[in-house]
């Protein structure tokens, strides 16, 4: 998707961010924008703060310092669409809730038909490869089978930004291409953040590179496979 760059095209901005657990520092003045159609990919070493960052971004943490400032044409507004797909460790897969449910909940809020409802859940469990498992319960799931329907209940809604938290865990070779594919696809009418270990492939399609570890680097270099370095 493209953008022109514009004030009025920033979504999200953060300023000043800083996260501090008892004495240790997750996040340190972390400033920066989200422009209506980036493709954000985000990495860093384990325990840099990606997660924490999200998080914060999402308003489900505070930080200790600084301001999330969600945006409509330049006006701050209280709430945006966003859909989330979390890393699976923070899933109780014993709690008693099956594939459509999971993926119907990204529904909630949303004022829409029941008919709606189920065409939409219907279309989205079908995407996902789940329609076989459509009423299993999450604990007998597979860790590549819970992803996809945390998957599902992040796209459903048809949100106008997409936050994904390593979508490629626990999914196998088969299923990470087709999620390629469909991040690809999402890209051209949705805001995306996506962290991922594996970048050489995200970061060919994200038009955005962040390294994350502790304190946010940018990277400007088109063509590097970033790890935790970017060739500049």
């Amino acid at each position: 998707m493209q953008h022109l760059n514009q004030e009025s095209d920033i979504i999200i901005s953060l300023r000043n961010i800083s996260k501090r657990w008892d004495k240790k520092t997750v996040l340190e003045d972390i400033n920066f924008d989200v422009r209506r159609g980036d493709f954000i990919a985000i990495t860093g070493p384990n325990g840099g703060g990606k997660t924490t960052l999200l998080r914060i971004l999402l308003r489900l943490l505070k930080p200790t310092e600084g301001t999330v400032t969600y945006l409509a044409g330049g006006t701050p507004v209280k709430h945006l669409p966003i859909g989330y797909l979390p890393q699976k460790n923070m899933i109780d897969s014993r709690f008693p809730i099956n594939v459509e449910e999971v993926i119907a909940s990204g529904l909630i809020g949303e004022k829409l038909p029941t008919e709606e409802v189920k065409a939409r859940v219907a279309e989205v469990t079908e995407l996902m490869g789940l329609t076989a498992h459509a009423s299993s319960s999450i604990g007998n799931l597979s860790g590549g089978q819970l992803q996809r329907a945390l998957l599902g209940r992040a796209i459903i809604s048809r949100p106008e930004v997409l936050v994904l938290d390593e979508p490629l865990s626990y999914v196998d070779k088969k299923f990470e291409h087709y999620i390629y594919d469909l991040v690809a696809e999402l890209s051209k009418t949705t805001t995306l953040l996506l962290v991922s270990h594996e970048m050489s492939t995200i970061a060919g399609m994200a038009n955005r590179h962040l390294i994350i570890d502790h304190s946010l680097h940018e990277c400007h270099s088109p063509h590097h496979q970033v790890h935790y370095d970017c060739e500049e």
